[in-house]
């Protein structure tokens, strides 16, 4: 039988940064696979300051997934460069043959 991932999805957009990090330690303490920036009902999205502090909270061995708002490829990267592992993104066929995509 394989191994679940578990993802955990933060609403980043309604905590402090402090808060944020309480909650990596969390995931971490709980084993969690991923940690995850929104689910795209909350305000904002991912930003490359959340993503590096999510980041550095959790370490090398959990990836961080940069989702909300990332419509195009200079985004997407800035949030690669900050420490995201995937990149969560209705606009990923835009993103990928370098245009942009629209909503969130």
């Amino acid at each position: 039988m394989g191994k679940a991932v578990l993802k955990v999805i933060l609403e980043t957009g309604l905590l402090t940064d402090e808060e944020k990090i309480k909650a990596c330690e969390l995931c971490v303490s709980a084993g969690a696979d991923f940690v995850k920036t929104s689910t795209g009902f909350g305000p904002g999205g991912a930003t490359a300051d959340d993503i590096a502090l999510m980041r550095r909270t959790v370490g090398p061995d959990i990836g961080v997934k940069a989702s909300g708002g990332v419509r195009d490829p200079e985004t997407a990267r800035t949030m690669i460069a900050a420490g995201a592992t995937r990149i969560g993104a209705s606009a990923s066929v835009a993103i990928v043959s370098g245009g942009a995509g629209e909503g969130y």
